[in-house]
């Protein structure tokens, strides 16, 4: 179409304007305005911004009377928890990549056929700065797989001082905890080697999570079974397929909502941060001394222990 008003009118107006013959009901989320830390540039860390949200939904129109029954229709609670939820997931750079889940998990709804998510920060710039996107049902991945809490795996948190990574006893270890059949999350604390120092704390913060981080490659180079990962995404699909994960902490540290007050020096302690974040079953501390207040069932074990 040529009328170029459409592209900065409220996104009902879009979905109106590009609606086809079958009859669609709609309901609309307007000017809902959220302080949230969100951005890829490194001035937006670390400080909130508002961001406007703007969402029509297309939903499937009743075949008999709504009888004034609210468990019948698509709530307007869907649209801001669906909001609320991706908020709290984890900390996201792009407002592309926030719409798109918004959308997907709106489009989860049964009557949920065609959703328009507009979303806009506020204070960068002397005007709104943003993006709208449309998806339909049909544009759901394949694969997309929404994990409700009830139904998360409670994975075993291990973590393995150096000693125990360098231990003969690693692939018996790894054996057994494959036979146990429980998905296992890995975690290991710094090198023995010094790490740089930095007299700004945000970057030695950084530069002791990749010394973790190089930590984990060295435990994967002594066993194939351990694969690094450093996404939420990749230890929920490494869970759910009985891959044996090695936390990689940079990428879900500095993209929490909630961030840990443990530093990255703390290994034991950033482990249990993790296990809470996973609800995990249990802590097993190898080699080191665990914690007096991990928030989950914990577990000592001396580098040479015949079993975990």
């Amino acid at each position: 179409m040529s009328d170029i008003r459409l592209a900065f009118s409220h996104p009902v107006e879009r979905a109106v304007a590009t609606a086809d013959d079958r009859p669609r009901d709609r309901i609309s989320l307007r000017d809902h305005v959220v302080e949230v830390e969100i951005g890829a540039f490194q001035a937006e860390r670390g400080a909130t911004q508002r961001v406007r949200f703007d969402v029509v939904v297309e939903v499937r129109p009743l075949t008999e009377p709504v009888a004034d029954d609210v468990d019948r229709i698509l709530s307007y609670d869907r649209l801001t928890e669906a909001i609320a939820q991706e908020l709290a997931a984890e900390r996201v750079n792009l407002l592309e990549t926030l719409a798109e889940r918004i959308a997907e998990r709106i489009l989860l709804e049964p009557m949920a056929m065609r959703a328009f998510v507009r979303v806009e920060k506020l204070d960068r710039g002397p005007g709104a700065l943003g993006v709208e996107i449309v998806r339909t049902r049909r544009d759901l991945p394949r694969d997309l797989h929404l994990v409700r809490d009830e139904d998360r795996p409670h994975p075993v948190i291990v973590y393995l001082s150096n000693a125990a990574i360098a231990s003969d006893r690693l692939a018996p270890w790894l054996d057994g905890l494959e036979a146990a059949g429980r998905p296992a999350i890995l975690c290991v604390g710094a090198p023995e080697m010094p790490t740089p120092r930095a007299r700004a704390g945000l970057a030695q913060r950084r530069i002791d999570l990749l010394a973790l981080e190089q930590n984990a490659w060295v435990l994967a180079g002594r066993d194939a079974r351990c694969v690094v990962v450093e996404s939420r995404t990749e230890l929920d699909w490494a869970m759910k397929h009985g891959q044996i994960s090695v936390w990689a902490p940079s990428k879900i540290v500095l993209d929490a909502v909630d961030s840990p007050e443990a530093q990255p020096r703390d290994g034991v302690a950033l482990a249990a941060w993790l296990g809470r974040q996973m609800q995990a079953a249990e802590l097993i501390v190898v080699g080191e001394t665990p914690p007096e207040e991990a928030g989950l069932p914990v577990r000592a074990a001396g580098p040479d222990a015949p079993a975990l």
